[in-house]
């Protein structure tokens, strides 16, 4: 027999939902979760800007 079935056989309510909260720590993962690639696509853009500017200073 389940819990539900339980719960209703005792007049119980069904059970709720725990609700999780949310820290700026989870978002941050979250976000690179969604984007696995976005840490490499920003090392590289920044090593490019930091070549086009040795370049252009030795000029």
């Amino acid at each position: 027999m389940g819990e539900a079935k339980r719960r209703e056989e005792l007049g119980l309510p069904p059970r709720k939902k725990k609700k999780e909260n949310k820290t700026s720590k989870n978002q941050f993962n979250e976000i690179l979760n969604k984007y696995p690639y976005l840490p490499f696509i920003l090392g590289f853009s920044l090593l490019a800007i930091l070549i086009a500017d040795l370049v252009n200073y030795y000029k």
